[in-house]
């Protein structure tokens, strides 16, 4: 289905416009109270039904502080700065509960089965750049190889393993509900229930900025986490790929992995994985930014009453310039596999290109695992993310 037009990059859909005037009609009403954004509230929520040791299982008491203190700066920077609209108070009610609850859900699993957060796994190839650099498809065409594997999209935002797995029916009810609420939503991002995607569910799931920037403005938990050491939030999401890969019988086969958080965390990552191998994404910053302002203040737009265009455009210019310079300086210091590719070489010829990077990574050229690439590159070809540059282009002449 083709969406609607979208006339501003803070547009809002009518479906969303209604959502927001419903929560705010439940609450002045008295019908429901408006839940407050505060740790200990959110932590009785989300902690409910489980065992008090399961906040603790598999993880160090270093590792227990950042979460908690994560939430608590998070907390007071939605309070504060983030001027959320009802549905965007929702939403974070929503998402912070699910994190505490995924916490103690995954804890469990661990306190039950050490093992499964201790499996071993073949070193993964990491997707790394910035956003809109192409680093889906490469992801995706990586991981379409039959000697690789990736991470469903089900899989990251729902990582508590269980059986039966639900978790594509969830992930497919949660994305029907955002695309009613954000039409525009895979113009932005080529999703599926059951899709390779990027693990910005497992970073969420460790209160990592990198969901949450995207969708609140909250200065203040950004510029504190962009200071603080990552190590926490990347022993939480090694674990996870662990449990995951166990679970789903993949361990053995290299995992392509990818998001762009990754950019600036990347030595905390390369410290979990020291044998990955790396591929860095590049494009033109201009039209990087350009589409980075457009993803973001589509999510903005119905989350806050007050989105600003141009606060997002000065936001986004420091932070993509800040993952530039921590790109390059982690990648100085690293002495494994790297090959680099650039958006529009890859477009001009997608074949070359995995070509030239399965050299660079030093792996083995396979003509049956080409045709499966080529099918994901066809695949990929047609999606509606392909209208994007157009809504850019006529945000530019607006």
């Amino acid at each position: 289905m083709a969406s609607p037009p979208r006339p501003h990059p803070l547009a809002r859909a009518k479906p969303a416009i209604w959502a927001d005037r419903a929560v705010q009609a439940l609450w002045d009403g008295g019908v429901t109270a408006k839940p407050p954004l505060e740790p200990e509230f959110l932590w009785s929520i989300g902690s409910r039904g489980f065992d008090s040791e399961d906040e603790h299982a598999g993880r160090s008491e270093a590792e227990v502080e950042d979460f908690r203190t994560r939430l608590d700066r998070l907390c007071t920077s939605l309070r504060a700065e983030a001027k959320l609209s009802a549905l965007g108070h929702t939403m974070a009610y929503g998402q912070l509960t699910s994190a505490i609850r995924k916490r103690h859900a995954l804890g469990r699993i661990w306190r039950e089965s050490p093992e499964l957060a201790t499996t071993e796994i073949a070193p993964p190839i990491l997707i790394v750049g910035q956003m809109r650099t192409g680093t889906t498809r490469i992801h995706r065409l990586i991981a379409a190889d039959p000697r690789h594997t990736g991470t469903r999209f089900c899989n990251s935002h729902y990582p508590v393993p269980a059986k039966p797995d639900l978790r594509p029916l969830k992930a497919g009810a949660a994305l029907a509900i955002a695309r009613r609420i954000n039409p525009w939503l895979d113009t932005l991002h080529p999703f599926g229930a059951t899709r390779i995607d990027e693990e910005i569910g497992w970073l969420a799931a460790a209160l990592s900025p990198a969901t949450f920037e995207a969708q609140w403005h909250i200065p203040e938990f950004v510029r504190w986490s962009e200071a603080r050491d990552p190590g926490p939030v990347y022993a939480e999401f090694a674990r996870i790929l662990r449990t995951d890969a166990a679970t789903m019988g993949d361990e053995a086969l290299p995992r392509a992995i990818k998001c762009p958080q990754f950019s600036e965390d990347l030595p905390a990552l390369l410290a979990q994985f020291p044998e990955a191998r790396v591929v860095v994404t590049h494009r033109d910053s201009q039209a990087v930014l350009d589409s980075s302002v457009s993803l973001i203040a589509s999510q903005m737009a119905f989350q806050s009453g007050q989105a600003d265009l141009a606060t997002i455009q000065a936001e986004w210019g420091r932070k993509l310039a800040l993952r530039e310079k921590r790109i390059e300086q982690a990648l100085s210091e690293f002495e494994g596999h790297v090959a680099r590719v650039e958006f529009d070489a890859l477009g001009a010829d997608w074949r070359r290109e995995i070509i030239r990077i399965y050299a660079a990574l030093e792996i083995e050229q396979f003509p049956a695992a080409l045709a499966e690439i080529e099918r994901e590159y066809e695949r990929s070809n047609t999606g509606a993310h392909r209208e994007h540059r157009s809504q850019i282009a006529r945000f530019a002449e607006a």
